[in-house]
């Protein structure tokens, strides 16, 4: 039969995670030890910072403004999941999602976010929606904007307000996608720009659309589908 005692444990001295008794400089200075920060600060010159004339320098993961992306043919990449709201821990976004029709078009596949809203009388610039988004439509700028207003209402930002301005050489959306392709082949970043049916049907829907002057049609992305067995 096999000893089941287990082996006793080896001791360890406790005192020696007991912080070391301060020598004789250390026990002269403990009443003023508190002030070390403050008096290290007395000697530095003091810097004004010249904002706004001259932007204050920011660290590379810095949190500004929200902003909805768009794909390079000018479709929103927003599809009204509303992840982004459910993850907010201040309760500071507000979605509504929309169906895309034929006529209009305003992101890839079946939804778009009809309406957005961030309340920045709410918001603690987290950056926990920008990790929910899955399509990379939410992010964050790095740039600082004056997130002031003359009232409550002007820092509720809405949809226009939120959106990013159309690429250059896309179209304004509402319009199709690109032809043979799906949701999949946008996310993937297939598609590179709008192509001349695009341009065509912006040009047959709303003939005044300022980016009509501005686009400059692509090919349209050769796809390798799989084959069906």
């Amino acid at each position: 039969m096999t000893d089941q005692t287990p082996a006793p444990q080896a001791r360890t001295d406790h005192d020696q995670w007991l912080p070391q008794e301060p020598g004789p400089l250390g026990r002269l200075f403990a009443p003023v030890a508190g002030y070390g920060v403050t008096l290290s600060s007395i000697f530095r010159p003091t810097v004004t910072e010249q904002y706004p004339f001259i932007r204050p320098v920011l660290m590379p993961r810095y949190h500004g403004r929200h902003q909805l992306n768009r794909y390079d043919d000018g479709l929103e990449k927003c599809i009204g999941c509303e992840l982004c709201a459910w993850a907010c821990p201040a309760d500071a976004i507000y979605v509504e999602a929309g169906s895309n029709t034929p006529d209009a078009q305003f992101s890839p596949g079946e939804r778009y976010g009809r309406v957005y809203q961030i309340n920045y009388l709410r918001c603690i610039f987290c950056g926990m929606c920008i990790e929910a988004c899955p399509t990379r439509a939410l992010t964050m700028t790095h740039e600082i904007d004056e997130l002031v207003g003359p009232n409550r209402t002007g820092l509720i930002y809405d949809k226009q307000d939120l959106l990013a301005p159309v690429p250059d050489g896309a179209l304004n959306a509402p319009h199709p996608m690109v032809e043979g392709t799906e949701d999949g082949d946008y996310y993937r970043g297939e598609v590179t720009g709008p192509t001349q049916a695009q341009v065509d049907w912006v040009r047959a829907h709303r003939p005044e659309d300022p980016t009509l002057a501005t686009a400059r049609p692509v090919a349209a992305p050769t796809l390798a589908k799989e084959a069906v067995h």
